[in-house]
């Protein structure tokens, strides 16, 4: 299994090539993709060192899948490229989350829509990836009508700029901005850029992209995304109406038994998910499961998730780990 990781120098790269190791996927052969200012450059992967490549080398070299995480604009211009020569293409940027032609999957919702004939899989945002791991097993059982949510995303979901930016602050240290503010004791409910109808772009994809994921237009999402000071992961409090009843134990037995899902859930003992605690771990964790008073069929919930692992490097990983047990790469 010949596996190319495109941006594998970045923070979500890096954590690729960490999280391939850590689940022993099949790797015989690594090739590291990054910008012309990084070939040439060495990598370490399971204890071996492994030069990094230019993108044209990678796809001379035919391997079976490469894992996009390296932006937008380079996914445009270089995914069709790889898809062309046969290379099976997952691609961490928003680049074809909303093409028509192409899937948006995260594999515990909807690994069932992939074909062998996929050659450019789209992950989706991370904010949405945890979200949908909650919503489907409920929306299969009481059927979702409308959801709130607000976000609190870790600044690791900018990138190692804003990480830098966090950290100079905390030391009191001059630095590079990665934000128009401060971010260490702040707040920032602006994420991507604005849009006309005064939401963020980031916003608009969580709305978007749960309808594809999910399959289900009905489905009413209204979002507010903010950037707060934590490293760990994004933690979102979602608001959940239903077009049927529900019980609240039944909700919290569906959760536990949700593949991919942890429940943190007794008030009682202070157990409840926090960005600390779900830090490096592949798991979307859930609590502070209850009933919204203000209306009927409606609930409240607190979702927290390693962005940089479930959000990204995992999600596209174990859509791998699917195409490769269906023997489509």
């Amino acid at each position: 299994m010949k596996v190319a990781v495109v941006g594998a120098t970045g923070l979500v790269g890096t954590k690729i090539l960490q999280v391939l190791a850590e689940r022993n996927f099949p790797v015989t052969e690594l090739l590291p993709v990054a910008s012309e200012k990084s070939i040439g450059k060495k990598i370490s992967f399971k204890g071996e060192a492994f030069t990094v490549v230019s993108m044209q080398d990678a796809i001379d070299a035919k391997p079976n899948v490469a894992i996009f995480s390296a932006g937008g604009g380079t996914s445009l211009e270089w995914a069709p490229k790889f898809a062309e020569a046969g290379i099976t293409v997952i691609d961490n940027s928003s680049a074809w989350r909303m093409d028509p032609d192409k899937k948006l999957v995260v594999p515990e919702v909807n690994a069932h829509v992939l074909t062998a004939n996929d050659k450019i899989i789209a992950n989706p945002n991370c904010s949405t990836i945890q979200l949908m791991v909650i919503l489907k097993p409920l929306h299969d059982k009481y059927r979702i009508k409308r959801v709130v949510v607000s976000t609190y995303q870790s600044v690791t979901g900018t990138g190692v700029k804003a990480v830098d930016q966090l950290m100079n602050e905390r030391k009191g240290v001059s630095g590079e901005m990665a934000y128009k503010y401060p971010i260490d004791l702040n707040a920032i409910p602006h994420i991507d850029v604005f849009l006309e109808n005064g939401y963020t772009k980031e916003e608009m994809k969580m709305t978007n992209e749960t309808k594809k994921i999910m399959g289900d237009d009905s489905i009413a999402l209204t979002a507010t995304c903010v950037r707060i000071p934590t490293i760990g992961g994004h933690s979102e409090s979602v608001n959940i109406e239903f077009a049927n009843d529900f019980d609240l134990q039944e909700v919290k037995n569906i959760l536990s038994n949700a593949h991919g899902v942890v429940l943190q859930d007794d008030v009682n003992q202070f157990v409840y998910p926090m960005p600390l605690t779900a830090h490096d771990k592949d798991d979307t964790f859930v609590g502070r499961i209850r009933r919204d008073e203000t209306q009927p069929n409606t609930m409240n919930c607190w979702v927290v998730s390693d962005n940089l692992r479930k959000g990204a490097a995992t999600n596209a990983i174990q859509i791998a780990e699917y195409l490769l047990s269906k023997k489509y790469i």
